[in-house]
């Protein structure tokens, strides 16, 4: 049974690869807007976790992109 996992393991991470670019193709705006909130998310925990250490973080560290 293990076999026949890594034998669909190979597949299956090529059909996702697939759709993904698939994705990003057909939905830019939708795409770039997820991946905009995704860094501002990981700007914030980075801030938070900085500002635990008394370290001042500015608006822009946090949030580097408009849209």
């Amino acid at each position: 049974m293990i076999t026949t996992a890594s034998i669909y393991d190979d597949k299956t991470k090529e059909l996702l690869t697939e759709v993904m670019v698939e994705l990003i193709k057909t939905n830019r705006d939708i795409f770039r807007e997820i991946m905009v909130d995704a860094l501002e998310e990981v700007g914030l925990a980075n801030a938070i976790a900085d500002g635990r250490n008394n370290d001042f973080v500015s608006e822009t560290q946090v949030f580097p992109f408009s849209i």
